[in-house]
């Protein structure tokens, strides 16, 4: 796939994936949710709900200033992950940002967990929140692939992802989430194959 540089001048949507509520804000399926409060921590702003598109937004700025200097959306749809596509399509349209200017931050579980693995376009991959943005809006935007591995034993699927992290898990998640972080700004900053040539590993 010929990768374009969007340019300049438009906005990014950076939106971390997950399901609202405190009962699920460890679980492996939150992860995007993880990497999305650290960027608006690092940005300095708060999350506000977004009127009717039935999501939490922080409008700020990253990069050095500058050209490199990019205006972004972070986005937290508050819809649940499987109807995640209309919350982020009505966030695109009121911003008006680029399908290729729209990232997704996600769990994946054919991935060993806290690698990495960035791309624009594909499947979902069996993913419920991708499934719905892909229908919503076609497949053509970046992923930020975060892993977390397949689920141990006959454990189900939907189980494993909405479990929180283990103990051991917990050990490196910081790190993982801050990496995480760090990839979304430099794909942002820098593009696509300067972001995957230094953090798909």
């Amino acid at each position: 796939m010929h990768v374009t540089t969007p340019a300049s001048s438009d906005p990014w949507l950076i939106v971390g994936l997950g399901n609202p509520g405190p009962e699920y804000a460890m679980n492996r399926h939150n992860v995007g949710f993880m990497v999305a409060d650290l960027l608006a921590e690092r940005i300095g702003g708060k999350f506000k709900r977004a009127g009717k598109a039935q999501a939490q937004v922080l409008e700020g700025r990253i990069g050095p200033a500058g050209p490199a200097n990019r205006r972004v959306i972070l986005a937290k749809p508050m819809s649940y992950m499987n109807l995640s596509g209309g919350p982020v399509n009505a966030l695109k349209d009121f911003f008006r940002v680029p399908v290729a200017n729209v990232v997704a931050v996600h769990d994946e579980l054919d991935i060993d967990y806290g690698v990495l693995r960035l791309k624009l376009g594909g499947g979902d991959n069996g993913h419920n929140g991708l499934k719905s943005m892909t229908k919503a809006m076609g497949s053509d935007y970046h992923r930020v692939r975060f892993g977390i591995g397949r689920p141990p034993g006959r454990m189900q699927v939907a189980d494993f992802v909405l479990k929180d992290f283990s103990s051991g898990e917990r050990k490196e998640l910081d790190y993982f989430v801050d990496r995480a972080a760090d990839a979304v700004e430099c794909l942002v900053i820098e593009g696509l194959e300067r972001a995957q040539s230094a953090y798909n590993s």
